[in-house]
């Protein structure tokens, strides 16, 4: 690691290793700010003879993102930002956070500052990663791949209906409910607790196209969330291709994954310039949605209904077999997919014996429900280390949940660790079936848990309820172990013991479930720390080793329009006749009017002003980036216009603005392509030489001629 007192990199004796750094920046409104400071970073750095890679976290996603191997090989980190960034991945690293203004004017001394920074990674680490970080370890590292990023973004998403769901069905249950031989645990129809109950179904039925909608979002971006979510519905939903149970959750991870991967298939088509922008709103969420949902009905449903129909009967012929056995493999279809289709068959298969008298299969399926959620609910309170601070809160809520005999509650730590969580789950489940079996319990109505002792239904409750125990201990103490060997495979660290460096010997999770995998981003701005395609063919930051390429001249468009046909000479000014901002942007707006394409002036003034008093859009170096989505206008519209006193924009550097552009696009068909224009102007600017020429081009045809340069 280079310190403080080394020589810069590639300016000492021949051979010195050259120092190799890397960058996030992000802005929680108007993306330019996000690639300015990218772009100032990568210029310092390039100045200083220093390596450097920067990966831009903005509204139109994810770009030039940072693999494993660029965190391994890296000796710092900076985070340029003034939104949540996930740190995990760069535990064991030194790791600079400021904000993103900080980057755009200070990037030289945010290079030498980081060289002294605090390793992330121990107890207390900063940014949100703390103890729920990861090292990237082992030979060649390991790829912290798109398809873990994005199964953890759905997890994330789906956590809160998981939780409001379950603990409000939970509560109705306990409130409102009570033992019926043939219904199970009833509530009174048209009653208050029936209506909290329906609230709560109505959460579990958001749960499954939420984790697909949103593992499809972190692949394909927003295209990709409406056949996400519309697919994870019709996975869930299994009379639409006859089956008695919906696919499930595995079902929804599936539509997920095969709606992102064919947004961005779809979006490698090349279409005609004027179709692009309808693109991302209208024809990829109509084709993809089509042709994943007929996809599943039509192909993949039908296996999944007659493999469970013939499961169904399979364990009809197993009823005169061992109590044990029986009760084994009962608790493990109980347990694999917490109330999908294998879950359901073992459920409607005991549920359905209860009417011919036998009460000791639906016992078998009782003691088994609870096993997972209260298995991982434990697993969160005696190894607290491994998991992140929401992870431990939704551990509390599966342990309610789990008390009421609601399996679901452990879908969000078995969607998050599948390879770890699903084969303790499936362990404790057979466990509690078979001591149940054993012990000849039994269960009068359909219904699982703890509750369904404490209201009566339940025939030799001393075992009942030592059949859940120990089902949870064995579930929970088989997860940590097997967390903990993972998280040691993944650092590289030996299986028994353990050594050296900060947090040796405390394992740690990679940035698993709720906590880590919101950490950088939200709906709206589509940044986070899931790599992300972007969706338009916009470049990403440039590295040292690959240089942003310049267009030339004569590759714009034709017929005097630049950047997509948004920008013509009817949109540019040379001089501006305003002195301040507000002025300014109604004489711009009024500029953007010739076109024809601005319904209401006025409407796009206030627009314009509302986003201003969110953040400025003063960048700096003289340059303002005014910008509005609104329906005031028909189609995307883009200004220019130069002020040779300069307007006070409330620049972070306190310039005043000379160089100022206005892009303004329609609210309902805005798509990705503003965003796309937003951040190659950005970009381009950061070039002084550009600006140069910008300044100094003497009328309308000569700017644009300059502006053709922004490719």
């Amino acid at each position: 690691m280079t310190s403080p007192a080394d020589p810069p990199a590639g300016g000492g004796p021949s051979g010195q290793k050259r120092l190799k750094l890397l960058a996030v920046t992000a802005c929680p409104t108007g993306i330019a700010h996000t690639y300015m400071a990218a772009e100032k970073l990568q210029q310092a750095a390039e100045g200083l003879g220093i390596d450097m890679k920067v990966e831009t976290q903005g509204s139109i996603g994810a770009e030039n993102v940072l693999t494993d191997n660029d965190v391994r090989d890296a000796d710092g980190v900076i985070i340029a930002a003034d939104k949540d960034v996930d740190l995990a991945r760069f535990a064991g690293k030194r790791v600079l956070s400021v904000g993103v203004s900080e980057g755009i004017s200070n990037p030289e001394r945010l290079i030498e500052q980081v060289q002294g920074a605090p390793v992330h990674g121990g107890s207390g680490g900063g940014g949100g990663g703390g103890d729920a970080a990861q090292a990237s370890t082992g030979d060649g590292g390991r790829e912290r791949s798109v398809a873990y990023k994005a199964l953890m973004n759905g997890v994330s998403y789906m956590i809160p209906f998981v939780v409001v769901g379950g603990l409000l069905i939970a509560i109705s249950l306990s409130l409102g409910g009570h033992t019926d031989p043939k219904g199970g645990l009833v509530i009174p129809d048209d009653s208050f607790w029936m209506h909290v109950n329906e609230i709560g179904v109505i959460g579990f039925k958001l749960m499954v196209p939420i984790l697909s909608g949103y593992i499809a979002y972190a692949i394909g971006d927003r295209p990709a969330l409406v056949p996400g979510m519309i697919g994870g519905w019709i996975a869930n939903t299994g009379e639409l291709y006859d089956s008695e149970a919906g696919a499930g959750f595995i079902g929804a991870i599936v539509t997920g994954f095969l709606a992102g991967y064919l947004v961005l298939w779809i979006k490698k088509v090349e279409v005609p310039k004027f179709a692009r922008p309808i693109m991302p709103i209208i024809v990829i969420p109509i084709i993809a949605t089509s042709a994943l949902g007929l996809f599943f009905i039509y192909v993949i449903g039908k296996p999944i209904s007659w493999v469970f129909e013939h499961l169904t009967d399979w364990l009809s012929g197993m009823t005169g077999t061992s109590a044990i056995l029986l009760g084994a493999i009962l608790g493990l279809m109980i347990a694999f997919d917490m109330g999908g289709p294998v879950n359901k068959t073992a459920f409607l298969f005991g549920a359905g014996l209860i009417a011919t008298g036998n009460q000791t299969v639906m016992g078998m399926c009782a003691a088994a429900i609870p096993v997972m959620p209260l298995g991982q609910g434990l697993a969160t309170l005696i190894r607290k280390r491994l998991y992140s601070e929401q992870e431990r809160e939704t551990g509390l809520a599966a342990l309610f949940m789990g008390m009421f005999g609601i399996s679901e509650g452990a879908i969000p730590f078995a969607a998050a660790r599948p390879a770890q969580v699903i084969p303790a789950n499936m362990l404790g489940g057979a466990v509690a079936g078979a001591v149940a079996g054993l012990a000849s319990v039994e269960d009068a109505v359909p219904h699982g848990g703890p509750i369904v002792a404490v209201l009566g239904a339940i025939g030799g409750v001393p075992m009942f309820l030592v059949a859940v125990a120990i089902g949870t201990v064995v579930t929970a103490l088989t997860t940590v172990t097997l967390v903990d060997i993972s998280e040691r495979r993944r650092r590289g660290e030996p299986l028994v013991g353990g050594a050296g460096g900060p947090g040796a010997g405390e394992p740690v999770l990679a940035g698993v479930g709720a906590g880590a995998a919101v950490a950088g981003g939200g709906v709206g701005s589509g940044a986070g720390s899931t790599a992300k395609s972007p969706a338009a063919p916009a470049p990403s930051a440039p590295t040292p080793s690959a240089p942003a390429p310049q267009a030339p001249a004569d590759a714009a468009a034709p017929g005097g329009e630049v950047l997509s046909g948004y920008l013509t000479e009817q949109t540019v000014k040379v001089q501006l006749a305003a002195d301040e901002k507000e002025a300014a942007i109604r004489e711009m707006a009024g500029l953007l009017a010739r076109t024809g394409k601005v319904g209401d002036v006025e409407e796009l003034v206030r627009t314009a002003l509302r986003r201003e008093a969110q953040g400025t859009t003063g960048l700096g170096e003289e340059i303002a980036i005014p910008h509005a989505k609104t329906d005031a206008v028909t189609a995307p519209v883009v200004g220019f216009a130069r002020s040779a006193e300069g307007i006070e924009w409330g620049s972070m550097d306190g310039t005043k603005a000379k160089l100022i552009f206005m892009i303004s696009v329609p609210e309902a068909a805005a798509g990705d392509e503003h965003l796309r224009i937003l951040a190659l102007l950005s970009r381009k600017l950061m070039d002084v030489g550009f600006r140069e020429r910008l300044v100094a081009a003497p009328d309308e045809a000569a700017i644009l001629e300059v502006l053709r340069e922004v490719q």
